[in-house]
């Protein structure tokens, strides 16, 4: 062969590895770039241009740290300067999951893999970069699925188990009540005290009290309508206060009850608004035992347009943490050491099945917690 077919063949197979290569970076998925062992950018791929914001002219020749965040950047050029010294391998050859930097600033995750070239200009690190954000973003999508299955699961196990813990508790229920009456009965007749009859007679009221609340439950599992009636919302509230204190003894804590006296009736179950009410005043009751001001209020509003009635309840403890409050209304997410996080979620759940909805009031300018429960005055209207 003529030296000089020989010298054309290999400038036309040069020519077509260039043709391929520069085929290949323009049309891959995936980022490409390229960068020599000083860091600066060789080759920056229209994929890249997407994935970062950048164009490819403004990245040539600047260190490839612009397109990291800062954390990687700092400690970037010293992982490239020791593994040319030592050989040792962090990243070159091993895929791994780091994050970029947008042009914007944002900063998001990629899968990073790298290679190495051996050129007469030097050695070359070639980079594939994979966006990362759609992946995760599904990942999370079917985490909260399952997380959401798991939590369905248990409540349809707490549905099955209602009917039978309603029927097994009735029994004991109706055993305490009928010990109760004869105490009663005995001590009218041996020794009339009228402290302990009084004792014994709330322990009565709080025993048929606990059938209700039983009963009540059992229809909320069961998906049944609320009973309700009109509600004095204000006397229900000083009932709460009293069942409450009783038995706690002298705890320093005040209670205290803002309501005008020409406030509508709520039309509601009144079983379970008392539920709810006695759960909210008991969790802010525990919420001072610490605090060196030990007041819980309950506030009642009335907003004529909306048919609506709020009711706030509010102490003056340390408030709720950031980190619980997205799983607040959630079951089996209580913070709380005992019980299944339940309070706060079947609270909501009798709200809303009333018509109205319990939230936490956000005010940074009030110390303290205040939940509010909004429920409708009037009942459904009939058809």
């Amino acid at each position: 062969m003529h030296p000089q077919d020989h010298t054309d063949a290999q400038e036309i197979a040069s020519t077509v590895s260039e043709a391929r290569l520069t085929s290949v970076f323009g049309t891959a998925v995936d980022g490409i770039v390229v960068i020599n062992e000083k860091g600066q950018v060789l080759a920056f791929n229209e994929a890249c241009e997407t994935l970062f914001g950048y164009k490819a002219s403004e990245l040539l020749g600047r260190n490839v740290s612009t397109i990291m965040p800062r954390r990687y950047a700092e400690h970037h050029d010293g992982y490239v300067d020791h593994y040319i010294h030592t050989g040792e391998r962090k990243i070159i050859g091993i895929g791994r999951e780091v994050e970029g930097r947008h042009k914007d600033g944002t900063e998001f995750p990629i899968e990073l893999s790298v290679g190495e070239a051996a050129t007469a200009e030097g050695r070359q690190f070639i980079g594939i970069l994979r966006d990362l954000r759609q992946r995760k973003a599904v990942e999370a999508k079917l985490a909260e699925a399952q997380a959401q299955l798991v939590n369905m699961t248990r409540i349809s196990a707490l549905d099955e188990m209602g009917a039978a813990i309603a029927h097994e508790l009735n029994q004991p229920l109706t055993a305490l009540m009928l010990y109760l009456q004869t105490v009663s009965k005995k001590l009218q007749v041996n020794d009339p005290d009228p402290l302990l009859l009084s004792i014994i007679e709330k322990a009565v009221g709080e025993v048929e009290r606990a059938g209700d609340i039983i009963q009540r439950m059992r229809y909320f599992v069961e998906k049944k309508e609320p009973e309700r009636e009109e509600i004095n919302v204000a006397e229900l509230a000083q009932e709460c206060f009293d069942l409450i204190k009783l038995g706690v003894g002298d705890d320093r804590v005040s209670f205290e009850l803002n309501a005008s006296t020409d406030l509508a009736p709520v039309y509601a179950d009144p079983v379970q608004i008392r539920q709810v009410l006695v759960n909210l005043v008991r969790n802010a009751r525990e919420a001072v035992e610490k605090s060196a001001e030990k007041r819980v209020t309950v506030e009642l509003s009335q907003n004529i347009t909306a048919d609506t009635m709020d009711i706030r309840v509010s102490d003056t403890g340390p408030g709720v943490p950031d980190e619980m409050r997205a799983e607040l209304f959630r079951a089996f997410s209580g913070g709380k050491r005992k019980g299944l996080g339940l309070g706060l979620a079947i609270s909501r759940s009798i709200a809303q099945n009333h018509g109205g909805d319990l939230y936490l009031e956000e005010d940074p300018k009030r110390a303290g917690t205040t939940f509010v429960l909004r429920l409708p005055i009037t009942g459904p209207q009939e058809n």
